[in-house]
């Protein structure tokens, strides 16, 4: 029996990634929901709809989740069925394989939100399509980020292999005390504030609140929000230029999923 504890012991204390996911999970939990709590406590009477808000803002938070974990699922089932390598013994171009995972992405993200969608309006008389014409744009913004996260995650998982496997789940969880997904950046501390003033998402679901609350459309927001968008998802497609180039001179695309 000690002989076993050691065994899994020594196994997390030689692996970073496996100590960050054990904190990880209870001190972000504890971050969202202080804040969400700390939101409510100090202003209760801020919507005029609460239960249509935050349904709304967390259908669009999960077809960011989804998007984001659809793209990484094409390289963690090649990873978990040990079969890494020959995906990459075909004739095919980066560039294409991003493609592909953009489009094979979006088709999960729909199967997964549609019927979110349609149960909401029977369950609890709330319609996202209430946002109207300005909904695509917030989708589309969110489907963009999503797939930045994606390719950041990929890169890692091209770069590092398995051990990059629960950054792929917790990624955006990380982001979703900055993202201010329920509430507005005035709750952060100052310090958040900055940090969260460089995400998209802030002003993605400000800008949704905006028009749930007040009825008007800022497109200010959702223009920046896709500048921080372009921003990114350059970077994202460098870094997984970058990444496949590293894996493929160090080899370790041959022992992936070993």
């Amino acid at each position: 029996m000690y002989g076993l504890f050691l065994r899994h012991f020594f196994l997390i204390k030689s692996s970073f990634p496996r100590i960050l996911d054990l904190i990880y999970w209870p001190s972000i939990q504890i971050i969202l929901w202080g804040f969400i709590s700390k939101f409510f406590s100090t202003y209760s009477d801020y919507y005029n709809n609460t239960v249509g808000i935050i349904l709304t803002c967390a259908i669009l938070y999960d077809f960011l989740f989804r998007s984001s974990i659809s793209f990484n699922m094409l390289f963690l089932e090649e990873i978990w069925s040990r079969n890494f390598t020959n995906l990459f013994i075909a004739p095919m171009k980066i560039s294409e394989i991003i493609i592909s995972l953009v489009f094979t992405a979006l088709i999960r993200t729909l199967i997964g939100l549609v019927p979110a969608i349609l149960l909401t309006s029977p369950l609890f008389g709330i319609s996202i399509l209430n946002l109207g014409v300005p909904l695509f744009f917030l989708f589309l913004s969110l489907y963009i980020f999503g797939i930045t996260l994606g390719l950041f995650v990929s890169s890692g998982l091209i770069r590092f292999g398995p051990s990059f496997e629960n950054i792929a789940w917790s990624s955006l969880f990380l982001l979703a005390p900055l993202g201010c997904i329920y509430y507005p950046i005035e709750i952060l501390p100052e310090f958040f504030q900055i940090l969260a003033k460089g995400l998209p998402l802030v002003y993605i679901f400000d800008e949704t609140r905006n028009i749930l609350v007040n009825n008007f459309v800022n497109f200010e927001n959702i223009l920046y929000a896709f500048y921080l968008n372009a921003i990114y998802l350059s970077i994202g497609i460098s870094l997984f230029y970058f990444s496949f180039s590293k894996a493929r001179k160090k080899g370790s695309l041959i022992n992936m999923g070993e």
